[in-house]
């Protein structure tokens, strides 16, 4: 008998088609502004890294329209530089949220591209909102088929599907039908790449901007009849077979499961998500044992073969390395406590106390340990053994806790390039951004 083929693509076509915002529920898009506040902030921050700035000079090279707005820097660039820029800047210092499926960071591909269209074309708060869990959809189903198998092969997930995340959630903003939106995942699905051997680099932040700049022009290419293969997901020599995917035949039931915006896992520490798991484990250890610095003689971390090759670095040069290192990661944690930006300089790096500290942290790796799990065994210098093993993936707060944590790390990080005043509007703006007719109501202010 012969199987029946799976048409992939069109399916989730059809449903990016064929769903508005009144079919999501409300507490999903109550998780949607929850991402957008916490992307804003990353985005403020992120946008001093000199990469941004490399990246606005290219733009300035380039010239064009000045279309939507490039955040905090107090000017205007053509939807597609400032969708590059803005990505960049959200994902410089891997302060965003992660999505497990796609063991990647979705939202930096979704917003640059979605506020910078919505800007331009005077789209409501409620359909950025949709258009932003419709895109989170479509990489949550490409997740399920791309699979451990495309990561561990090299491919940086955030890049590769968020290609297909930003083609989707600007196809539903700018009204495609069926076909065009075949053909925006098409345009998207051939341009799609991002190395991980580009971990550690200004590269890194830039597979964001730039997925989140493909899919956009991808919907502008399809929305004037620009065409591409039409089942570029499933087809032989297409992405998932080339990019080491599976194609999941239950994979388009993603599509009537709950929405994904609850299951990101926001950051609190401005590092790779797997340096996590590790610096909680070990200050639970301390807080719980009542330990203190002179009390270590040891550390051993277990964490799983993903978590080496993500965040790995023995001996990070600069603060852009430390970002991917869990030994820096850790000991600057149990040193400063400080595991916000201002810890990943490269002064604070080369720090000759946190150096010799790290000679005390060893890395092993666990083959039962899939993501970004970790076990601490921490040695005292009376020879006392503590074990501690935490999973942040699985311990996601729900939605008011989420909103709670969120907003106090907005007002932290967008306090300085706001000021309080304008940072609470912004609070209020995002919480009720369902309710504003026009987006250019919020971006005014950014």
């Amino acid at each position: 008998m012969v199987e029946k083929s799976i048409d992939l693509t069109r399916e989730i076509a059809h449903f990016i088609v064929n769903t508005d915002a009144a079919d999501i529920p409300q507490p999903d898009i109550e998780h949607a502004k929850v991402t957008l506040m916490d992307w804003i902030a990353v985005t403020l921050v992120g946008k001093e890294d000199p990469l941004v700035a490399k990246l606005v000079n290219y733009a300035d090279l380039l010239g064009g329209k000045e279309q939507a707005t490039v955040i905090g820097y107090g000017l205007k660039k053509n939807i597609i530089e400032t969708a590059l820029i803005n990505g960049a800047a959200s994902h410089a210092l891997d302060f965003d949220d992660t999505l497990e499926i796609i063991i990647g960071h979705p939202t930096v591909t979704l917003y640059p591209a979605l506020v910078a269209l919505a800007e331009w074309k005077g789209f409501s708060g409620l359909e950025l909102l949709a258009a932003y869990l419709i895109g989170l959809k479509t990489a949550a189903l490409i997740g399920h088929c791309g699979g451990m198998d495309h990561y561990m092969h090299g491919w940086h997930g955030t890049s590769t599907i968020g290609h297909f995340a930003s083609a989707a959630g600007c196809s539903k903003l700018l009204g495609l039908d069926e076909q065009q939106t075949v053909y925006a995942l098409g345009i998207a699905g051939t341009q799609a790449s991002g190395l991980k051997s580009a971990f550690g680099t200004m590269c890194k932040p830039f597979h964001a901007g730039k997925a989140s700049q493909a899919g956009l022009m991808s919907a502008l290419l399809a929305a004037d009849g620009f065409t591409s293969t039409e089942n570029i997901l499933e087809v032989d020599f297409g992405f998932l077979k080339v990019l080491n995917g599976k194609l999941n035949k239950n994979a388009a039931e993603v599509l009537n499961a709950p929405w994904e915006a609850a299951d990101l896992a926001q950051k609190y520490h401005a590092s790779c998500h797997a340096t996590h798991s590790p610096i909680e484990a070990t200050w639970a250890i301390l807080e719980e044992e009542g330990l203190n610095l002179d009390d270590i003689k040891s550390i051993k971390i277990h964490v799983s073969e993903l978590a080496l090759g993500a965040a790995g670095k023995i001996n990070p040069q600069t603060g852009l390395a430390g970002k991917f290192s869990i030994p820096y990661c850790v000991a600057n944690a149990l040193l400063r406590g400080d595991t916000g930006t201002k810890a990943f300089t490269d002064e604070k790096v080369n720090d000759p106390q946190v150096k010799e500290f790290m000679k005390k942290i060893s890395l092993a790796r666990n083959d039962d340990f899939v993501l970004v799990e970790a076990i601490i065994d921490l040695e005292t210098t009376t020879g006392k053994m503590y074990t501690r093993e935490i999973d942040v993936m699985k311990d996601i707060p729900g939605l008011e806790t989420k909103r709670e944590k969120i907003t106090a790390k907005f007002l932290d990080l967008s306090e300085a390039y706001l000021g309080n005043e304008e940072a609470e509007k912004m609070v209020a703006a995002i919480n009720s951004l369902d309710r504003i007719e026009n987006v250019q109501q919020l971006t005014e202010h950014l």
